[in-house]
């Protein structure tokens, strides 16, 4: 049984823990707000672009000259997995759920026979994957010490992996990342980058028969949009992925503080009883020495 001062020791530790808890999710829930609004910001724009892109990929997808990005090689033997995670941990199953999901399409992949490649997107990713696929992974992208995330850190990462396509390395390319749900509700995703996918794809009917006029040509529209929207998808997927992170991470410290508070409640009262009974203990022996002169 421990002793009482053992068990004060252990009320004055946990209760500098939760202090740590509380304050890391003081600063998730105001750091949340400024991703919240940067993730839902972005979210008409690669709309927008998925649309027009959308309209002019069915007029243009059978044609013989048709963008690569937009209908692939033709095969798809070499695959490329960008997973996107955060930094830091202490977020609950943010980076664990990205990376699940990763590992369950590798592995799917592989039992087909299919060459497959991962690109890490932070180092939660990289620890998480690397035990299994460290021969696999063929880089990791550190984004450690960006304050703010802007299109420039995006594009860095859709230019290496437009150039790997190019040099023929790889065959397609999926992006996995956490969208934003709400502060309890963070939804790992897989986005098909190339070839192009939209959402779209297999319901015609959701054409609203405008017919639109594109100046300068659709071929011309086309081959300088489809790279762009890689960096615009990828974009997205690192603001969503940082609202998601910092809702995850304020859920999981307001439950560890929630938890912490049980456990001092739990020691107090532990302690509370030991001391009385450490009392009783005493007064029954002064008793006992004063009836036995």
């Amino acid at each position: 049984m421990a002793s009482l001062k053992d068990l004060r020791n252990r009320i004055s530790s946990v209760k500098s823990t939760q202090k740590i808890t509380k304050a890391m999710q003081m600063v998730a829930a105001a750091k949340l707000r400024r991703a919240q609004e940067a993730a839902e910001a972005a979210r008409p724009y690669a709309e927008r672009m998925d649309d027009v892109l959308s309209n002019l990929g069915k007029i243009y997808k059978s044609s013989e000259n048709a963008s690569p990005y937009l209908i692939g090689t033709g095969k798809d033997d070499v695959q490329l997995l960008v997973v996107a995670t955060a930094e830091r941990g202490l977020c609950g199953g943010f980076n664990s759920n990205i990376a699940k999901k990763a590992r369950l399409e590798a592995r799917r992949l592989q039992k087909l026979g299919k060459e497959v490649k991962i690109l890490c997107v932070g180092s939660k990713g990289f620890d998480a994957l690397k035990g299994e696929f460290r021969d696999i992974i063929i880089d990791q992208i550190s984004l450690k010490d960006v304050k703010k995330l802007s299109f420039a850190d995006a594009h860095s990462i859709a230019t290496k992996v437009i150039d790997m396509f190019d040099a023929g390395e790889v065959d397609v390319v999926k992006l996995y990342y956490s969208e934003f749900g709400s502060v309890i509700s963070q939804i790992p995703t897989e986005l098909q980058l190339i070839p192009a996918s939209f959402e779209d794809d297999e319901d015609e009917a959701s054409d609203d028969g405008v017919s639109y006029e594109y100046e300068p040509s659709e071929e011309e529209i086309l081959e300088d949009l489809l790279p762009r929207n890689i960096g615009t998808q990828i974009f997205r997927g690192l603001l969503e992925n940082a609202a998601s992170e910092q809702g995850a991470r304020m859920s999981a410290m307001d439950n560890a503080t929630r938890n912490a508070g049980d456990m001092i409640d739990s020691l107090t009262q532990q302690y509370n009883r030991s001391r009385q009974a450490q009392i009783t203990k005493e007064l029954i022996e002064i008793i006992s020495g004063a009836e036995a002169l």
